[in-house]
């Protein structure tokens, strides 16, 4: 399987899809699982992400899921943030990890950002969003 953001499989040269790596961020299954559980639509906006935030924890007692979702809610995050911020785009770190770039050139991990998330509830994703937006 090619999946070009994992990393160099010894081709010397790789061409990214920023659209296809895009969309299979923006997948998100088990948070968005979750969220349709709770009657919550995640909708790629910043108003999800605030609904996000209104959610009961109950997931912080299962260290398997904890971390699925905090990947997950770091990349919805992201997704948001590349769909609704003027110039942001996913860019891929040599090691594989997914951060957005903005135009100002900053790179935001928002994986790490989601699994603080996820463990504690601090910071709030859409506080994060509104200083990333705010750039």
């Amino acid at each position: 399987m090619n999946i070009p953001f994992l990393g160099d499989r010894g081709e010397k040269h790789r061409t990214h899809d920023p659209e296809g790596i895009a969309e299979l961020l923006a997948e998100c299954e088990l948070l968005r699982a979750h969220a349709a559980r709770e009657g919550i639509r995640l909708d790629d906006t910043a108003s999800s992400l605030e609904a996000l935030d209104q959610l009961v924890p109950r997931w912080r007692d299962d260290e398997e899921t904890l971390s699925w979702l905090g990947n997950d809610a770091g990349l919805y995050l992201g997704t948001v943030i590349v769909r609704t911020v003027p110039g942001a785009a996913w860019e891929i770190w040599a090691n594989g990890q997914p951060v957005v770039r903005l135009v100002s050139g900053r790179e935001f991990d928002v994986v790490a950002s989601g699994h603080e998330w996820a463990a504690s509830g601090v910071p709030e994703l859409s506080q994060l969003y509104a200083e990333v937006a705010e750039e």
